[in-house]
C-alpha cells in the first residue's frame, strides 16, 4: 500500500513530503521532496511562532487555511512526481505547521496548523492530521511521536540502538535489546545556530558548521547553557521554539561575545546536550542513528563521535530512508496505522495514560 506524508518542521522553510510503500516488515521510499513556502507565508508563519500571543484569532484562521492549501499542493506535486495516480494513495499522513506547544500549561495543548479538510477536498485523498491532540488528552506530552516508527524501521535484536532525530529541537529514541522503548526531546537541535547566523549573516543555516568551525567554544556561556534546568528534568518531556529561542539565547550572553565564538559554542551545546542525554539514558548503547537535517552538519556529527567513544555514530541513509525523510515516512505510517485502527504513540515516551489511535480522519468528497 502507498501512504503520503507530509510534514514542516521548526526550520519553517517549506514541506517534506514522501510517498512510501509499506509492507508487513518495511518502508520503501517511492518519491521524495521538500516544497518550498512561499516566502510571505514563511514570513507570517515565523512572526506568528516569535509572537504566539500576538497572534489573533484571524491571522490564526488566515494561516491555517494558507498551510492547508501548500500542504494540498505539496501532496499534488509528490503524486505527480511518483507517477502515481491519487487512487493509489491510501491515505495522506499531514502533520501540519506547530504554531506553540504547551504540554505543561496549566491546561495542555498543542496546536499544529494546516487545514487538512482542505487537503482532502483538494487531492481527493483520505487525509489523517492533528495528530498530538488525543495523546495530549489523555495527559501525554503529544511528542515525540516519531519512536513508534523508530522502532518498527530500526531497532536492533543486537545491540542497544538509539535514534537521534535533530531538526530545530533534538530528540532521542531509545531502543534497547530488553527493555521498553522510551523517548524525548534532548535539548536544541538546529534551532539556536539557524536563529543566530541568521541575525548575524542573513543566512538560513550554517552549512557544514562552517561558521562555527571558525570559532572558539566560550567555556562560560557553555556551562550556563547546560546549566538549563530542562535538561536535567526527567522524561517524559518535549520543548520547542518557546523555550529555546533568541530572546532565551540572549539573556545567556555577554554583551562583548564575539557571534562567531557565540555560533561554535550553540554547536558544542547541541553536540553535548545530546550526547550527555544518551549516555544517561541508555549507557549500554552501541549504535546511534542520526537523521533530520544536523545529520548533514559535518561538524556537528564529528563532535558527536567524539563525544560519544565507542559507540558507532551513522546516518538513517544507512538503513534505507534518507535523513531527510524519516518524519515525513513517520506520519504516513502513523496514518497507516490510525487506518487500521492501531495505536500511534507510546506512553513511555509520551506519558499518556494509556496507547490510542493518533489522528482525525478526514474524508475526500463523495
Amino acid at each position: 500500500m502507498l501512504y503520503l506524508g507530509l510534514i514542516s518542521g521548526t526550520s519553517v522553510d517549506g514541506i517534506d513530503a514522501v510517498v512510501v510503500r509499506f509492507s508487513d516488515e518495511r518502508a520503501d521510499l517511492v518519491a521524495h521532496t521538500t516544497v518550498p513556502y512561499a516566502d510571505a507565508l514563511r514570513s507570517d508563519l515565523l512572526a506568528a511562532i516569535a509572537a504566539p500571543r500576538s497572534c489573533t484569532v484571524d491571522r490564526l484562521g488566515d494561516l491555517d487555511a494558507r498551510c492547508g492549501r501548500a500542504f494540498a499542493g505539496a501532496a499534488t506535486e509528490i503524486v505527480r512526481a511518483a507517477g502515481v495516480g491519487t487512487g493509489d494513495i491510501a491515505a495522506i499522513g499531514s502533520h501540519g505547521q506547530t504554531l506553540y506547544h504547551q504540554p505543561d500549561a496549566e491546561t495542555p495543548f498543542s496546536v499544529q496548523i494546516g487545514d487538512p479538510a482542505t487537503i482532502a477536498c483538494t487531492t481527493g485523498i483520505t487525509t489523517v492530521a492533528d495528530f498530538r491532540r488525543q495523546d495530549v488528552a489523555l495527559g501525554g506530552q503529544g511528542a515525540p511521536l516519531v519512536p513508534p516508527f523508530h522502532r518498527w524501521v530500526f531497532a536492533d535484536a543486537n545491540a542497544d540502538t538509539a535514534v537521534a532525530n535533530i531538526g530545530g529541537i533534538a530528540n532521542l529514541t531509545l531502543l534497547p535489546v530488553s527493555g521498553a522503548v522510551t523517548g524525548f526531546d534532548c535539548g536544541p537541535g538546529n534551532t539556536l545556530m539557524d536563529a543566530w547566523i541568521r541575525r548575524h549573516r542573513g543566512e538560513p543555516f550554517d552549512a557544514d558548521g562552517g561558521w562555527a568551525a571558525l570559532g572558539k567554544v566560550d567555556d562560560a556561556l557553555l556551562r550556563r547553557l547546560l546549566a538549563d534546568p530542562y535538561l536535567k528534568r526527567e522524561p517524559p518531556k518535549s520543548t520547542g521554539f518557546e523555550h529555546y529561542n533568541l530572546t532565551w539565547l540572549e539573556a545567556q550572553i555577554d554583551a562583548s561575545a564575539d557571534p562567531g565564538d557565540v555560533q561554535a559554542t550553540l554547536l558544542e551545546f547541541t553536540a553535548r546536550s545530546l550526547s550527555e542525554a544518551l549516555l544517561d539514558a541508555l549507557p549500554g548503547c552501541r549504535r546511534l542513528i542520526l537523521c533530520g537535517g544536523g545529520a548533514h552538519n559535518s561538524a556537528l556529527v564529528a563532535r558527536l563521535g567524539d563525544s560519544l567513544s565507542g559507540i558507532a555514530v551513522e546516518s538513517s541513509a544507512e538503513h534505507g530512508i534518507g535523513p531527510d525523510w524519516v518524519e515525513a515516512a513517520t506520519f504516513a505510517w502513523l496514518a497507516r496505522e490510525r487506518l487500521a485502527g492501531r495505536p500511534g504513540n507510546l506512553p513511555t515516551v509520551t506519558g499518556a495514560r494509556r496507547p490510542t489511535p493518533l489522528g482525525g480522519v478526514y474524508l475526500p468528497p463523495l
